[in-house]
């Protein structure tokens, strides 16, 4: 005699505001791939195997459940150059981003729940970028606060587009990441079209009848920049002596100064970052090459001062204005150098971002991207780098970039 098959136990169970469970015994054929059939039940009652199932299986279902309720936590994140040659930036975005954290959750989190932070580590690499993106996406994260290159956040954000994921740049200047980018896309920063017009027309204005040199490192902050400045800068009547493109993570640039101080080149403007344009004027300095070096937001970072060294003095950069000097981030700059760190560079800026995520859920009620993205172009954000909104573009409207000089080690504005 064939054996006669025993039933299947089915769990029904809602996590609803009350947890309800109850259990169905179902026949052999009636269990289908991918299908729900009616079936005949029974009563388990006065069935002991059935029972101790069910004792276990609703054990193991509120066990499951208060994980879940345990762990109901919404993952935000952070990614930069935590390692390599920019790391001294990716440290100022972890920083910012770990303190704005703390301090949203000592607050009661965002829509009642507390936020947990993720660090990816890019290296301002484009693959890696990318990598870092696909498992931001796959660990659920809610909200990016990155990426710091340009050359890491455009294809990055892509990534995030795909998956209907919200990401804040802090940094990354490049106008094709929000010309190009998804409405996810937003920059709590300015562009390089807009940094390019303010040194080109200082560059006219100071030093249109002497020697230019434009160089780049080819990134694409790099490139980006010295071109829209060199764009200006002809547009103002003034064509440059040298244009031309070096190679970064060089140990030193040697003929890239010899090449100027050949052509008697009295100011450069370097498209690029600090380690390299320290390198070059260090380099000119030891040789007596009195030369002025002109150069972007990349140059915000103390790195810039060690390598450089004296050297360092009088370099001009163009950089938004110096938030530790505003009334309202007061408070979170004195908790910074409690812990004995500087928020130099874009520190405040990373927990700008966060605080300017949690004002928009909070006017959405969700973090729904569309809800989110509504938010985000209604209202206007009151953070430790200031007050803004943002145009249809996903860009910030606030004060454009300003002049620093870097003096004693460290940038200082310009009087």
């Amino acid at each position: 005699m064939a054996e006669t098959a025993k039933p299947f136990l089915r769990l029904h169970f809602w996590n609803a505001p009350v947890v309800k469970i109850y259990f169905e015994a179902i026949e052999p054929n009636q269990c289908f791939r991918n299908q729900v059939v009616p079936s005949r039940t029974r009563s388990l009652r006065n069935d002991p195997m059935a029972n101790r199932a069910i004792n276990f299986i609703a054990a193991a279902a509120l066990t499951a459940i208060a994980q879940m309720s345990a762990q109901a936590e919404v993952l935000v994140a952070t990614a930069g150059p935590m390692s390599g040659q920019y790391s001294w930036f990716g440290e100022q975005m972890q920083r910012g981003a770990e303190l704005a954290v703390a301090d949203l959750n000592a607050a009661g989190g965002v829509l009642g729940e507390k936020i947990k932070l993720i660090v990816g580590d890019d290296a301002c690499d484009p693959a890696q970028a990318v990598a870092v993106a696909n498992r931001f996406v796959s660990d659920g994260v809610a909200f990016v606060a990155g990426h710091w290159c340009s050359s890491s956040s455009i294809p990055a954000s892509k990534v995030y587009a795909d998956a209907g994921l919200l990401m804040i740049t802090p940094a990354s200047t490049n106008p094709r990441l929000t010309d190009e980018g998804g409405r996810n896309v937003f920059r709590l920063s300015g562009r390089d079209d807009e940094q390019g017009i303010v040194a080109g027309d200082y560059l006219a204005e100071h030093w249109g009848d002497k020697k230019i040199a434009i160089l780049h490192d080819g990134t694409t902050y790099g490139k980006g920049l010295a071109d829209a400045t060199r764009e200006h800068l002809q547009k103002r009547g003034v064509q440059e002596a040298l244009y031309e493109a070096y190679k970064p993570g060089e140990v030193d640039y040697f003929s890239v100064v010899s090449k100027m101080q050949d052509q008697d080149i009295e100011v450069f403007y370097v498209g690029g970052y600090s380690t390299e344009a320290a390198l070059m004027i260090r380099e000119a300095r030891d040789r007596d090459y009195e030369i002025q070096l002109v150069s972007g937001d990349a140059l915000t970072s103390a790195e810039f001062a060690m390598v450089a060294g004296p050297a360092a003095d009088g370099t001009l950069i163009t950089f938004f204005p110096d938030a530790r000097q505003y009334p309202e981030a007061a408070d979170v700059v004195a908790k910074f150098r409690e812990d004995d760190y500087e928020p130099e560079g874009y520190t405040l800026q990373t927990y700008a971002a966060f605080q300017t995520w949690s004002q928009a859920a909070e006017k959405a009620g969700s973090l729904d991207l569309d809800k989110m993205i509504k938010a985000l172009h209604q209202i206007e954000f009151r953070t430790v780098f200031g007050t803004f909104g943002f145009n249809d573009n996903g860009d910030m409207t606030a004060p454009g970039f300003v002049w620093y000089h870097w003096k004693d080690g460290e940038y200082v504005p310009v009087k």
